[in-house]
Formats: C-alpha cells, structure tokens, sequence
C-alpha cells in the first residue's frame, strides 16, 4: 500500500506540480487549498505525512499544525514557508511541524525530505506493532502485554490493530466501523462497545493498568497510563 500525502497548499499551480511529482513516486495524494479542509481530511483520513504551507487563507498552517498536535495528531508535518529567519523556524517547529522547507524550494529537495520523514515513522519491524507494554504482530497475529500472551478473537485482533495503529488519536464508533467491520455492517449497534469490553477485560488481566480508553460521546482511545 501507497503512502498517503496530504498537500495543504492554495496556490493551484504549486499544488498541481507537487501532486503530479509525488505521485509520478508512487505516492497516494490528497490535495486541499486551504486551512480548514486540511485540517478536517488530517483528522478523517489520518495521512502518513502532511505538507503544509504556512500562509493559508482563512486558518492559516501555523494553526492547523497547533489543532492537530493539541488534539493527539501525530502525523509528520513538513511546513512549506517563505519565512527564512530563524525565529520564523523555531515558531514552526515549536508549533509540532517535523520539517521546515523554505520556498522556492526545489522539487528534488522535497521530496528527499518526505523520504526521510516517512522512514524515521516506520518501525524497524512493519509487522510489529508497539504501544507501552503492549505489542502485537501482524504475521503471527499474537498479542502480548509485559510479555503474558493474549488471547484475542479475530475481530478483537483487528480491533485492537486499527487502535495500534492509531495511538493517542481518538477513533469515531463511525471510524471503528468502517474500518474494522466495512462500510456495510448491518449488525446490532452496540457491537463496539461489547468488543471494547471484551478487550478490556483481556488486556487488563492482573490488575494491569487501562490503556483502552473512552471518550465520551466520542469514541475511544489508546493512550498511556493514567
């Protein structure tokens, strides 16, 4: 599967070139032209990497880097700014952006940054999963937490995956349910929350501190200890 980009850039022609090279790489491309579509499809489609222009209208990257880190986003962000000066750069990183790229910039420039950011996200194992003392592998479908074996169901398995896979970000029960059980489940209703207990109920086994979370009137979340 193709890395997702999301490009959040409202000059058309700047944003058509970057869409076409990235994908010319073999890249997946989302492109948004300004502040607020790019933040809603960052939180809906969860990219593997955003790249952000800093002047957009209406809200503008800065601010759409401080929303998503404030809410748990964790996506590499590499912001695209004409600002050169290096309090400029510090304000950028100490907003949440990974990257900095000053414009113009070249094309070659970029994309070798988007390289290096893509591989420092990804686990040295693609088929292990890790958060806190809890691990899951995808080829042996295992899951251990402080190293005791779990046993999970195959739908608690890919519960449980997709929330790996999504750390400290909130999942929607809409989200869970396309993404887990398909865009045309038509089980009973309250089929999440009777998994979530489930996995809870496995996971913390021994008294073990919760991972899995709820967020009321929300979803749920995996996050550290409380």
């Amino acid at each position: 599967m193709s890395d997702h980009i999301l490009v959040v850039e409202d000059d058309p022609k700047l944003a058509q070139f970057m869409e076409i090279e990235l994908r010319l790489e073999g890249y997946e491309v989302t492109v948004a032209q300004n502040g607020f579509d790019g933040l809603i499809i960052a939180r809906d489609r969860q990219p593997d990497l955003l790249i952000l222009d800093w002047m957009l209208p209406g809200i503008s990257g800065l601010d759409v880097c401080l929303r998503l880190r404030s809410t748990g986003v964790e996506v590499p962000i590499i912001l695209l700014t004409a600002k050169d000066e290096v309090p400029d750069r510090v304000t950028g990183l100490n907003a949440g952006a990974d990257d900095y790229v000053t414009k113009p910039f070249s094309m070659e420039e970029l994309l070798a940054r988007v390289k290096a950011r893509l591989r420092r996200t990804r686990p040295d194992d693609p088929n292990t999963l890790q958060f806190e003392d809890l691990t899951l592998n995808r080829l042996t479908r295992e899951v251990y937490r402080e190293n005791q074996l779990i046993e999970l169901t195959a739908k608690e398995f890919d519960l449980l995956e997709f929330l790996l896979r999504n750390p400290r970000q909130v999942m929607t029960r809409e989200q869970i349910l396309e993404q887990v059980w398909g865009y045309d489940f038509m089980g009973e209703s309250n089929i999440i929350e009777v998994y979530i207990r489930a996995l809870r109920i496995k996971m913390e086994v021994n008294q073990l501190k919760r991972l899995l979370h709820t967020v009321r009137g929300v979803g749920y979340v995996l996050r550290e200890y409380a």
